[in-house]
């Protein structure tokens, strides 16, 4: 494998190989290049090197290197440019189709040469032997070598290109356009097989959408473009396979047509629905489905009546004739009985699809012959007006099968009418998407027809007939022709009837044909054999074991009929749980499958966006080592050029870059000035010539401009004498064409008169119309206006009156509230009073106490506190001031011998000089738990005595 620093080298590299007739060598490089992982960014070389790449796989045919190489170039170029791609795989197509047909118009004979069943599959083995035998190469083995390799190479082209733009959202017109080439290729060339697997290429990919809808780039078909273009690619496929006469390959088309149409829940453009229900009518009719033939007509025809507005009368009168004809060539009895219940579920099962092909939904519970059916199809005709478009003689031949009662000359009738419709038919000319018309293809099933209404006809009202008188009754067919259609109405009980050979006669009516009689003359036996043994010997009169087992048999059935029931019930329920577990086990599986494919993904992506950031990491390094390492390079090689004459480089010299590029901008800067030298003398040379040159051709122009006014004025006069003269005439005709007018003036001017007399009638008559019609309007709106105002003014008042009785309600509220408000005021300041009164009674019951227990200790009492003064007795006041002025300031130093004293009253109590210390704005302690008390609800249910008790303690513990 070559490395290449960039990609031009590897193709050069390839074009040198090409040109030494290496081309296998060159296509091996390239094809190193591009699966290569260095080169995994799209850059524009790459396209020229796909470009040349795919040329030598065509020369070479190689279809395996090309598949390989375009898958590449897709992963490249996928998210940065796809019309690169895009680009790539036309010019692809382009060289294979290019190359198949040289080698065409190389072969004498085309249809020889392509005399192969299978263009994928091998020589066959007595291919190989006729070669080595026979000596000579006849033509057609040659124009086979030369033909056959180059078709082949072109077919894997084009499912190589559909391989690789399959679920591709970008390039979908691509592929529509490669599916449609390969179809055209198909049906140039007669390809029959390869048709087949083309088709199967296309669903395989249809189905693979469906079932991966979690891929990236995936197309969408509820677009309505993608949409277009797949049901384009599905009637072009129709379209072929009918062409090609594959008309299982076209059904299968058609079935795949529909479950798109049922995918996506749209119905294409009427246009396509012509084609396909046109593409129909021929699938049914050479599958003998004479009935499901003729809906398909039906379908045709209100299509193209409903949407084709450039249909004529004569192409609308074919088509109907052709869905008359249609539903009278369907057999008057089913023709698909089924021997079996299995048999009648899958006939059912058919019907079902052929119907719902057709357009027509039935449901599954309805038997067939309950909307699909001859007798509804002629009704419909008769309804939608199809049979009143048909030609005279399809009606009289309607009238003729379905209504009139001739078992003698109804064939005779139907003759000269089938002659007639035989001969109608033709391209359509308003309606190119459906095929030709042609009523001559219904006469033999309507031959059938009137045989069968002339047998039922006769066997109603003969029992016997000759056969040669039934013969000659029917000019259409033979004895032995009539023969098998008679039978095979038998077969399906539409008549009955016999044939007596050997009298030569028909035998009419319910009569048992002598094989029924043969067939049951055992069973007559047994039974005749029974009764006159039960006569010889008479049962017993007792009661048998029959008889004993037969009262309970019912039972037994019943319970057997009801265990078979329930087990059948069991086995379908368990049906159902498998199916439900199975189902719910693909679900997991489906949901694991997509964790990891997504958990995948993820690695995936973000290992190939560090791959991608340090490969053009990388490149953008390598190029500015590149990029300094040319310049370095051209720098010196210019250097080394200019050493002749110059002062030379030495050997020993260290030549760097930066010294490089001053010597060559120096030697550049110098040029440059030399070279605008040369310019500005250069300039000075030609400003001399231009001035000498205008002045030589001045008087050469004067002249010239003086003869050409001369010229133009004697043309001028010229072309003014030609335009009076033909005034003049054109003068004269005028006058003569109103002369030839002046007759018919007077006929104008009446009729003038009669078309504005009428018109201005009309106008009166409509002007008195619109003002009668504005004048009830008027009305109307008038009563409507009344009617309003006074349900507006109703409204308002009703409004209004609840807004008073609203506002009425709210101030009664408020006045409630405020009464309550002032009940309770008066009621806390009541309870306030009351409480103020006990706490008073209080704090002197209090008093009292501290002063009884204080005169009690021999203390002195204390003073009076500013709030709140308190009378004090005389006797104990006195000690107690005597006990204040002999007591020592607060801080001052007291001697030991001074502070000693005998009486205890001597001494001051702690509580007193505690309160003695705080400041006088400052209350006492006793204050704080008055005002805690205050907050406190009162109570009053206690005493006296007990609110002392309750407060002596505290006293107590507060010293």
């Amino acid at each position: 494998m070559s490395n290449f620093a960039k990609p031009e080298n590897a193709l050069k590299r390839a074009e040198e190989l090409i040109n030494v007739g290496q081309k296998q060598d060159a296509l091996q490089s390239l094809h190193d290049l591009i699966t290569s992982k260095r080169y995994r960014a799209w850059q524009k070389p790459l396209e020229r090197i796909m470009f040349k790449y795919v040329e030598l796989c065509v020369d070479l045919r190689k279809g395996r290197f090309a598949k390989d190489g375009l898958i590449q170039y897709r992963i490249i170029c996928q998210q940065v440019n796809v019309s690169s791609l895009e680009e790539v795989i036309k010019h692809f197509m382009h060289l294979s189709t290019e190359k198949a047909e040289q080698a065409r118009t190389q072969a004498q004979a085309l249809e020889e040469a392509l005399d192969v069943d299978d263009l994928e599959a091998d020589k066959r083995p007595e291919d190989l032997m006729l070669s080595y035998v026979s000596g000579e190469k006849g033509k057609d083995r040659s124009d086979r070598e030369v033909v056959t390799p180059w078709f082949k190479f072109l077919w894997e082209t084009y499912r190589t290109v559909l391989e690789i733009l399959r679920n591709n959202s970008k390039l979908e017109a691509l592929y529509a356009m490669t599916a449609h080439r390969a179809f055209q290729f198909c049906k140039q060339y007669k390809r029959t097989t390869e048709f087949r697997r083309l088709c199967e290429i296309i669903r395989n990919h249809l189905a693979n959408l469906n079932k991966y809808r979690d891929q990236r780039d995936r197309p969408d078909l509820s677009a309505p473009e993608s949409l277009q273009l797949y049901l384009d690619t599905r009637f072009e496929q129709l379209k072929i396979a009918t062409e090609l006469e594959l008309w299982q390959e076209a059904f299968r088309s058609v079935e795949d047509i529909h479950g798109l149409m049922c995918m996506v829940k749209k119905t294409p453009k009427a246009s396509l629905m012509v084609v396909y229900y046109a593409k129909l009518t021929e699938i049914f009719w050479i599958s003998a489905s004479h009935l499901n033939h003729a809906y398909a007509w039906l379908k045709l025809f209100t299509l193209q009546k409903s949407f084709n507005k450039n249909l004529s009368q004569k192409d609308l009168q074919l088509i109907a004739s052709s869905v008359v004809l249609a539903a009278l060539s369907v057999a008057p009895y089913d023709q698909t009985r089924a021997a079996s219940h299995l048999e009648f579920e899958n006939e059912k099962e058919r019907n079902l699809r052929m119907a719902n092909l057709i357009g027509f939904n039935l449901e599954p519970k309805l038997d067939r012959g309950d909307v699909l059916s001859r007798s509804s199809l002629l009704s419909e005709l008769v309804s939608k007006g199809v049979l009143s478009c048909a030609t005279q003689e399809v009606k009289d031949l309607y009238h003729l099968l379905e209504h009139e009662f001739l078992p003698l000359n109804l064939a005779l009738k139907m003759q000269p009418l089938l002659a007639k419709i035989s001969k109608v038919g033709g391209k359509l000319s308003s309606a190119s998407s459906v095929p030709e018309v042609q009523l001559s293809q219904y006469v033999p099933a309507l031959e059938k027809l009137g045989t069968l209404r002339l047998l039922q006809q006769v066997s109603q009202v003969y029992q016997t007939l000759k056969i040669e008188c039934l013969s000659s009754m029917i000019p259409f067919y033979d004895f032995s022709v009539v023969e098998k259609i008679y039978v095979d109405a038998v077969k399906h009980n539409f008549i009955a009837m016999k044939v007596d050979h050997m009298k030569g006669v028909m035998l009419f009516g319910n009569l048992g044909l002598e094989s029924d009689g043969l067939r049951d003359h055992l069973t007559n036996l047994a039974e005749s054999l029974n009764e006159g043994r039960a006569m010889m010997y008479p049962p017993l009169k007792g009661a048998s074991k029959l008889g004993e087992i037969l009262p309970t048999l019912a039972d037994t059935v019943d319970k057997e009929h009801k265990r078979l029931l329930a087990r059948k019930s069991i086995i379908e329920k368990r049906k159902e749980e498998q199916e439900r577990q199975l189902l719910e086990m693909e679900r997991e599986e489906e949901s694991r499958r997509l964790k990891l494919q997504k958990i995948t993904e993820e690695a995936e992506q973000k290992r190939l966006a560090s791959e991608y950031e340090q490969r053009k990491n990388q490149r953008i390094l390598k190029e500015i080592e590149e990029r300094e390492l040319e310049e370095a390079q051209a720098l010196l090689q210019e250097a080394r050029s200019r050493k002749k004459g110059k002062k030379p480089l030495l050997e020993g010299e260290k030549v760097t870059k930066q010294s490089l590029m001053e010597l060559a901008l120096s030697e550049q800067l110098r040029e440059r000035q030399e070279m605008e030298k040369k310019l500005l003398k250069l300039a000075r040379t030609m400003d001399y010539l231009e001035r000498a040159k205008r002045e030589e051709s001045a008087p050469l122009i004067e002249a010239a401009y003086q003869q050409r006014l001369v010229e133009e004025r004697v043309l001028h006069e010229h072309n003014q004498q030609l335009e009076v003269e033909l005034s003049q005439q054109r003068h004269e005709g005028d006058l003569k064409e109103k002369n030839r007018l002046a007759r018919m003036l007077e006929n104008k001017m009446s009729f003038q008169e009669r078309v504005l007399h009428r018109r201005q009638s009309e106008y009166d008559r409509r002007t008195a119309e619109r003002e009668e019609q504005i004048s009830q309007m008027i009305q109307a709106r008038k009563h409507e206006r009344e009617a309003k105002r006074k349900k507006i003014f109703y409204v308002r008042s009703e409004e209004e009156r609840l807004r008073k009785l609203h506002e009425e309600e709210e101030a009664h509220k408020r006045e409630e509230a405020e009464r309550k408000r002032k009940e309770e005021a008066e009621r806390r300041a009541k309870l306030d009073e009351i409480a103020e009164k006990q706490r008073q009674r209080e704090r002197e019951l209090e008093e009292k106490e501290r002063l009884r227990k204080e005169a009690l200790l021999g203390r002195p009492a204390e003073l009076p506190r500013p709030a709140e003064p308190r009378p004090v007795e005389p006797a104990v006041a006195a000690p107690a001031a005597a006990a204040a002025a002999a007591a020592p300031a607060p801080g001052k130093y007291v001697p030991r011998f001074r502070r000693g004293g005998t009486e205890p009253a001597a001494q001051t109590p702690p509580d007193l000089d505690r309160r003695a210390s705080r400041p006088d704005d400052r209350p006492p302690p006793s204050s704080d738990r008055w005002r805690s008390d205050e907050r406190r609800p009162p109570t009053f249910g206690g005493s006296k005595s007990s609110w002392s008790s309750s407060r002596v303690p505290s006293r107590g513990s507060e010293r």
